[in-house]
């Protein structure tokens, strides 16, 4: 790859990339936010807090990679010689009428998750628990997907600092009102974890409502007229949005859900073990949401140089990526693995003698965490990449291999018939991480190849 070529992308990808990476920090802000001060109240309710957060996140990101569909169309349509307004409204109008859909169907089930607790093996007052969060916090996830369209369309435009306004006005509203509505500060009840759920929620329809308002205000987004007819869909552009969403949906579900299968098995081990996984999923989590970032990026930058019939730049934009998320990945890990006891202890008390053993198994499963977070990292922005090129069945079918297939079974054996523990459920997903991010790497270059279908495609294309 020419050095200057790849320089001057890796500033594009990164000018883009670090408001998403922010956005996607604030954004799992929320919820730090609610499990940081739920966990000044003690294990048991950080437990109950941590296993609510890891059904509605598995419930989150579904949704989210089905709708994120809406940024490879943005992506291509506006890499085109002369692309259309009304086609770019209609796309992001596609995404309104696909995300009611999906909240509507997820809504039934969170109200239900108390029973859901109680069927996968978790104790009945911890299901209790958990169920007093989700009954609060399910109702953000509407407004929150709302926001994700308009995000996609600010980013595919050039212009994401302004999701990230949005989000981060709705981060310092619901570090107040999750103080006050979980504690009963400024005259408020004291509501404790259901409070948390009505200060995330309130603060995820701010942020879609903020955003929406830019839309309307920005010349740059005007001229789209993005709720001019929304209430009309369009049975055929929908079904072409759900072809390529829903893919997306279930290869982020293969690997959200492992997450949630393992949260469960850490909730068998015990409560302690509950807390501290809920620790460092949220430690791991804050700094995936940089590779995350330059995936996002990926996705444009590729979607864009895939509209304008471009290989060369194809390929440099997707390198570039995958190269960023693994540097980053590898500092990342570093860190963790030099100043562990620094992390943990954002989240709970060290000198308190009762937490003596969520920090002890938060320790060892941190060293892990760290492990993979380079493996981590390349997926997902190999996983933006692709999307790019609007390749989601395939990679779809390889989540599921890795994720399903090597990850959770052996994360299983490791944790009770091995005898591991935490550690063991950790590892399998580490496995399952890692050989997700080499299939999706040989899938990458086997598509952007000589002869690969997209040089092939585009090659006709052009004659």
């Amino acid at each position: 790859m020419n050095q200057r070529p790849a320089l001057t992308e890796a500033r594009a990808n990164v000018r883009l990339a670090w408001p998403l990476i922010l956005t996607n920090l604030a954004q799992l802000g929320l919820t730090t936010t609610d499990l940081v001060l739920i966990g000044r109240f003690g294990a048991n309710e950080l437990a109950g807090a941590a296993l609510a957060i890891a059904l509605y996140q598995a419930m989150m990101l579904f949704s989210m990679g089905t709708i994120s569909a809406v940024l490879p169309l943005l992506a291509r349509e506006l890499g085109q010689r002369d692309p259309k307004p009304q086609d770019v409204r209609r796309i992001v109008q596609q995404g309104f009428w696909s995300a009611g859909i999906l909240v509507a169907i997820i809504w039934l089930f969170l109200w239900q998750a108390e029973a859901f607790f109680i069927f996968v093996g978790q104790e009945p007052w911890l299901a209790a628990k958990a169920a007093e969060l989700m009954h609060t916090l399910q109702w953000a996830l509407l407004p929150y997907l709302g926001y994700v369209v308009l995000r996609a369309f600010v980013a595919t435009l050039g212009q994401p600092l302004w999701a990230l306004v949005a989000v981060g006005a709705a981060l310092v509203f619901n570090a107040v009102a999750a103080w006050a509505l979980i504690f009963g500060h400024l005259g408020l009840p004291a509501l404790g974890l259901a409070g948390a759920g009505i200060a995330t929620s309130a603060a995820s329809v701010l942020m879609f409502v903020v955003l929406a308002a830019i839309t309307q205000w920005r010349p740059v987004f005007r001229r789209f007229h993005l709720f001019a007819g929304v209430w009309q869909s369009e049975a055929r552009r929908l079904g072409a949005f759900w072809r390529l969403g829903l893919p997306m949906g279930l290869t982020t579900a293969f690997e959200t859900s492992i997450f949630y299968a393992a949260a469960n098995m850490m909730g068998w081990l015990g409560p302690a073990s509950l807390a501290a996984h809920a620790i460092v999923i949220q430690i791991v989590s804050l700094a995936f949401m940089v590779p995350i970032g330059f995936g996002q990026a990926a996705t444009v930058r590729v979607g864009l140089a895939y509209g304008a019939n471009d290989l060369i730049a194809i390929r440099r934009a997707g390198w570039t990526a995958w190269g960023l998320g693994a540097g980053f990945m590898a500092a990342s890990a570093s860190a963790m693995l030099l100043l562990p006891t620094l992390f943990i202890s954002a989240f709970i008390d060290l000198a308190d003698p009762a937490n003596r053993d969520i920090i002890a198994i938060a320790r060892n499963i941190l060293i892990v965490g760290a492990m993979f977070q380079i493996v981590d990292g390349i997926q997902v922005v190999c996983v933006g990449m692709l999307r790019g090129l609007q390749d989601t069945t395939i990679p779809m079918v390889l989540a599921l291999v890795g994720y399903w297939g090597i990850g959770l079974p052996l994360g299983g054996l490791l944790a009770f018939p091995a005898g591991l523990g935490g550690v063991g459920v950790w590892l399998g997903l580490a496995s399952g991480l890692g050989t997700v991010a080499v299939l999706m790497t040989l899938r990458w270059r086997r598509l952007t190849g000589e002869r690969g279908r997209i040089a092939e495609r585009l090659r006709a294309a052009a004659a």
